[in-house]
């Protein structure tokens, strides 16, 4: 993939506002949403607005292009990607912790059904 399909300016740039403010920006809005029990598309909405922001930063900061649907995307696309992880692996933990007798957590970002120590007819 070439470099310049992503980086506007330069890569430090780039890492500093997209990857680090950004990035931790969307993650935490991700949590912060599954954790209050909101529906993803939430996530999603807040991910756009901070794509806006994040557009922003790099205009006013580093004299990149405001108005730039293709680097608005990509780093659109980057903040959504993280905000979905960020909701996935909040929302998995919640799903084990408050309903334990049902649920565990099955890797990061997952959960599954818990049938150790029940009969077949879902009974204890």
């Amino acid at each position: 993939m070439a470099p310049w399909l992503v980086v506007e300016v330069s890569r430090s740039d780039f890492i500093l506002v997209t990857i680090v403010l950004g990035g931790g920006a969307a993650w935490l809005t991700g949590r912060s949403i599954a954790g209050t029990w909101r529906t993803y598309r939430q996530a999603v909405l807040y991910a756009i607005l901070l794509g806006c922001v994040v557009r922003f930063f790099h205009f006013a900061l580093f004299e990149g292009t405001l108005l730039s649907l293709h680097y608005f995307l990509t780093d659109t696309a980057f903040l959504v990607a993280l905000a979905t992880l960020g909701f996935r692996a909040e929302r998995a933990r919640q799903m084990s912790a408050r309903y334990g007798w049902i649920y565990r957590q099955s890797g990061t970002f997952g959960w599954s059904e818990d049938t150790a120590g029940r009969a077949p007819d879902g009974t204890a």
